[in-house]
């Protein structure tokens, strides 16, 4: 045990072995319940695999930053399995963790593919989209991570890639298409399940931050204009807490609510992130919103929000809270591109 323990950072064995376990036991735990067939089990099965994949998702976050271990192969270690679980490991961990370590040192939202620009030029494609926006299908976010599956065949940094991206392909299609010949139920419900994790994520990400986007994930040597600048960081990021008064139920997002906190320390434990947002601000946190507001614009505007680029100069704080914030899709930590 007394080696098992040294492995974590700031005695983090038993919140990181707990968020584990949880994440292991509501995927597998859900997909069986999936399998028993019964409308009850279903919808349990449907909500322990989301969340479990939406846990798995955070802890690649944690990784990232090295947050869990205190070696950085153990990190990447973990970050690359949990990568399997959240069905986004057509990319990989590495290109995951480059994207992200860009958003924080750059201050910006790097990016490759404009996918707005390819809707607008595909209208057919462009007006499907918005009516399945329309419906809660998180449109925006499947193009995302079907050009998981793609970004290997159409840009040359990426072509290394190729024939990693075909084998997890035929993998992954493969399983799905047996469970749908057997148990067609669990695998519409295996469908659901990832949709709410993709709303999840993308309900989180669409507020967090004002920056700008920029199309220069792959060109390294074109500087940022706010990059390093620590007092813009923390004026255009924001703490979207699940709740202010019951601290726990960040624990749905394993405290990536409290953004601000993450962004002043950004390998803090996740466990440790509550008492430091107190420590920053008390109970008067000047980034914060408002989850009432922030729930009523992610339905308002979730089809103006398909193209939808809202940075600048906006005060999101009072956009939220008027019901007119638009957001931002397609900032997944997951889509590194």
């Amino acid at each position: 045990m007394q080696s098992y323990s040294s492995l974590w950072r700031e005695n983090g064995m038993w919140p990181n072995t707990l968020a584990i376990a949880y994440v292991l036991i509501g995927y597998f735990g859900g997909w069986a319940l999936m399998l028993l067939g019964n409308v009850w089990s279903l919808v349990l099965g449907v909500l322990a695999a989301a969340h479990a994949m939406t846990i798995a998702a955070y802890l690649i976050h944690e990784c990232g930053h090295n947050a869990l271990f205190k070696k950085v192969e153990h990190n990447t270690w973990l970050g690359r399995w949990m990568n399997v679980l959240t069905g986004s490991h057509y990319g990989t961990y590495e290109d995951m963790r480059y994207k992200h370590m860009r958003h924080h040192v750059d201050n910006c939202e790097p990016v490759t593919f404009d996918y707005r620009a390819f809707l607008t030029a595909r209208p057919r494609l462009h007006k499907l989209v918005r009516a399945l926006e329309w419906c809660y299908i998180p449109a925006v976010e499947l193009l995302m991570h079907a050009m998981l599956i793609a970004a290997p065949f159409i840009y040359p940094a990426r072509r290394a890639q190729r024939g990693r991206v075909i084998r997890v392909t035929l993998l992954r299609f493969t399983l799905f298409a047996v469970i749908a010949w057997f148990a067609p139920l669990a695998a519409v419900g295996y469908v659901l399940a990832y949709l709410l994790f993709l709303t999840f994520l993308r309900f989180m990400d669409s507020f967090q931050h004002n920056y700008e986007i920029v199309y220069t994930l792959d060109s390294p040597e074109i500087k940022p204009v706010h990059k390093g600048d620590r007092q813009y960081e923390e004026s255009n990021t924001y703490s979207n807490l699940l709740s202010a008064r019951w601290p726990w139920v960040n624990l749905l997002a394993l405290n990536f609510s409290y953004h601000n906190a993450h962004h002043t320390k950004p390998n803090m434990p996740w466990f440790r992130l509550p008492a430091f947002h107190r420590e920053l601000y008390g109970d008067d946190c000047p980034q914060q919103l408002d989850v009432i507001g922030q729930l009523r614009c992610f339905h308002r505007h979730r089809v103006e929000r398909v193209l939808a680029e809202e940075y600048g100069t906006a005060d999101v704080r009072s956009t939220v809270r008027e019901g007119q914030a638009v957001g931002v899709n397609a900032l997944s930590f997951l889509t590194a591109f």
